[in-house]
């Protein structure tokens, strides 16, 4: 199992009041990794990433995804390796910076950090309050 699979995974069993449908697309590139419904009955994609580094890699054709679809799209960070203190392993950013985080990579400050504030975040999509 490859690392999104697992980060994936993680993510399916940490919030399980969500609905994840898994997306693997070769007919339509750039599709996010995964098609989420929220319990405010809503729904949004998550691209996932794992990296060792900062960097993050998109293809074009990923950030070309986000730039026509800017709202309702998420991109989730997972840091492999050490990392500084006070630093969560789990980082998340609204699809439509995807052009911000491709050229800082982690450097950009993160919509939310750590599983925990991803979740209530994305939970918050489609609420009316």
């Amino acid at each position: 199992m490859g690392p999104e699979a697992k980060l994936y995974k993680k993510l399916a069993s940490q919030w399980s009041d969500f609905s994840f449908t898994r997306l693997e697309n070769i007919s339509l590139l750039g599709t996010p990794d995964l098609l989420v419904y929220n319990t405010n009955r809503h729904f949004f994609t998550i691209e996932l990433k794992v990296t060792k580094g900062k960097k993050l890699k998109f293809s074009p054709h990923q950030i070309a995804f986000h730039v026509k679809h800017p709202d309702n799209t998420f991109i989730i960070a997972k840091t492999l390796g050490p990392l500084p203190s006070n630093t969560s392993p789990i980082s998340m950013y609204h699809g439509s910076r995807i052009r911000e985080l491709a050229a800082c990579g982690l450097a950009l400050e993160a919509d939310a950090c750590g599983l925990d504030a991803c979740g209530l975040l994305l939970n918050q999509v489609g609420s009316k309050a």
